[in-house]
């Protein structure tokens, strides 16, 4: 597993909010558990004392997309540097019971969960994927979705850096309020344009007809 892959804690976490619609899933601890993914064992030690500091880790990590989102790429660094100081990790080699054709496992680098808690872990594996994607592919490839009221986290991967929306279903929306946009301004001219003849036509006099 590459350790950029780690930042898709990231995105979930933040995702479970949407602050434009007043909307908040992390509501228990059951919601917490499916945020780990495939790492069962992190899960296992959620509780209820988590909910709260989950929420204020995922607030840390939406002013980091959200700054990388402005363009602002020297204030994203630094506040994910300072949860990166918060929430060490331990990184490790491991092979898992993954082996290549001849037998052989398949090393890679792992996180090591040595936290505290249940918070403390999600918090430094999620700091420290978001580094390692923002330091590979640079700090504009973070951003929140811009179909509003949306908001999402999104990691761009696009080859040209074009990414705008964290979803085909944002990006449709999008395009379909644009269309609609600019059909109303294109009615909107050509009502101004055919009422600025019908009033030239009435100011001319019988004479000049």
């Amino acid at each position: 597993m590459e350790l950029a892959h780690y930042s898709d804690f990231a995105v979930r976490l933040v995702n479970t909010e949407e602050p434009a619609r007043s909307k908040d899933t992390l509501t228990s601890v059951e919601v917490l558990r499916d945020l780990f993914g495939p790492a069962t064992q992190m899960a296992r030690r959620v509780t209820e004392a988590d909910l709260p500091r989950f929420r204020t880790v995922r607030a840390r990590l939406r002013a980091v997309f959200a700054a990388a989102d402005e363009g602002d790429h020297t204030g994203a660094v630094d506040l994910l540097n300072s949860l990166l100081l918060e929430f060490p990790v331990s990184p490790q080699i491991s092979g898992h019971d993954t082996l290549d054709e001849e037998g052989r496992p398949r090393w890679h680098m792992h996180l090591a969960d040595h936290s505290s808690n249940a918070t403390t872990g999600y918090a430094a594996i999620s700091a420290m994927g978001l580094a390692f994607h923002l330091t590979e592919f640079g700090a504009d490839r973070l951003g929140l979705c811009q179909a509003p009221p949306c908001r999402n986290a999104y990691l761009d991967t696009s080859t040209n850096r074009s990414r705008r929306y964290c979803s085909d279903r944002c990006a449709t929306r999008a395009n379909v309020a644009a269309y609609r946009a600019r059909k109303r301004l294109e009615a909107e001219r050509s009502d101004r344009t055919g009422l600025t003849e019908d009033t030239s036509q009435e100011s001319t006099t019988p004479a000049e007809r």
